[in-house]
């Protein structure tokens, strides 16, 4: 099997049309989250209940299991086809930390699982993550490879059974106080490295506090492995081979499906702008009538418009037979983030200073970007990522 390409392509069951899912998606979303976003961002509450909503597609839902076979409880969509319910569910929340959540769980911890889990691991997880039954986490650290040293270690038990004893701290832990699982890649003596499924009652696994000062809706924590034993049947993967198997894929799934929900938070500050420099006067004269301000829309549009091509470009080759190259994937997180930051910088500019009334969406995004831009590794990564194909070094 090639480094760069999965067992089974990402590729529909159905024919779903992406925009049809995307109108799904932020109509169930503007209607069961978005009343209470600024509430439970300004609380940094989690709604157990939202989540359960968001996962029953009985009623509309079934955000949870995207990219699972239907044969095991999924809808079998494509990539690009999930990109657009991502896309949709924040744009009809305007909640960027639900949609993390919702992503990492759905995509980051779920895809792994059907593209190296065992048949037994797939039967007990997949179904139960696609209804919604279990949430997965994962620290977002752990989406970078080798750019990061590894925070937990794995030996060979030595208690005479076919298993692991796991030791370490991982934090930005997201989905960590509601988690059932945890997806968890260890370092060996050698250097080599392998990925674990690790349930949430395994003796000497501990949770703590700890979130970032963004994305308050997504819940997060620190995860403590104090000398914790795991079965032989945890390994997700090749023994030893998580850096040619696992974390490739986890940063392609990082870098492209984290950045989907931004294309629809950015659809929604640009309406919000609009809207804006139509209501508001300044030297009693509408904000639209000024220059300054149609340029701005104008960048503004056109940067969400470019971002949302070279995405839906780059989530495409996933349904192509394979899935996208590090340097493709960086590329796209590069230049997503950017426009991110770029497009809430623009609408907090012309919706002007925040009010009483509304729900502070230009808030909440101009601080969220910040973290987006800086998850995944931020320019720090990704620049190299991209040199390092453009010069042949590797």
């Amino acid at each position: 099997m090639a480094l760069l390409q999965l067992p089974a392509a990402l590729c529909a069951d159905d024919g779903t049309a992406g925009t049809s899912l995307l109108d799904e998606s932020r109509e169930l979303a503007g209607r069961v989250a978005w009343p209470t976003t600024a509430a439970r961002d300004d609380e940094r509450r989690w709604d157990a209940a939202l989540f359960t909503r968001l996962a029953d597609a009985r009623h509309g839902g079934g955000l949870m299991g995207p990219l699972v076979p239907r044969t095991l409880g999924g809808r079998g969509l494509s990539a690009a086809d999930t990109c657009a319910l991502l896309e949709g569910l924040a744009e009809g929340s305007r909640d960027p930390g639900l949609a993390l959540a919702v992503t990492v769980h759905a995509v980051l911890v779920t895809v792994p699982l059907r593209a190296f889990g065992t048949p037994a691991q797939r039967e007990r997880y997949l179904p139960r993550m696609a209804s919604g039954e279990w949430f997965g986490a994962l620290s977002l650290h752990q989406t970078q490879g080798a750019s990061v040293a590894p925070a937990v270690t794995a030996r060979r038990s030595t208690s005479g059974q076919d298993g692991w004893v796991l030791s370490g701290e991982l934090d930005l832990v997201a989905g960590a106080p509601h988690a059932h699982h945890f997806l968890v890649v260890a370092a060996h003596e050698n250097g080599g490295r392998t990925a674990f499924v690790v349930d949430r009652t395994t003796p000497g696994l501990l949770l703590h506090d700890g979130a970032p000062a963004a994305m308050r809706t997504c819940p997060w924590g620190r995860l403590v492995l104090d000398d914790c034993p795991v079965p032989g049947d945890a390994v997700l993967g090749t023994v030893g081979e998580a850096s040619a198997e696992v974390e490739p894929l986890l940063a392609v799934l990082d870098w492209v499906f984290t950045s989907a929900p931004w294309l629809g938070i950015m659809r929604a500050l640009a309406r919000d702008a609009i809207g804006a420099s139509r209501d508001r006067s300044l030297f009693g004269r509408p904000l639209a009538h000024s220059q300054s301000t149609r340029f701005a829309l104008a960048d503004l549009a056109t940067r969400s418009e470019l971002a949302e091509g070279l995405l839906r470009r780059t989530a495409g080759l996933f349904d192509a037979g394979g899935r996208p190259t590090l340097p493709q994937a960086a590329a796209a997180r590069l230049f997503v983030a950017s426009s991110a930051r770029a497009v809430t910088e623009a609408a907090a500019r012309l919706t002007g200073p925040l009010t009483p009334t509304g729900d502070r969406l230009a808030e909440r995004a101009f601080r969220d970007a910040l973290f987006f831009s800086e998850a995944g590794g931020g320019p720090a990564v990704l620049h190299p990522v991209i040199a390092a194909h453009l010069l042949g070094i590797g």
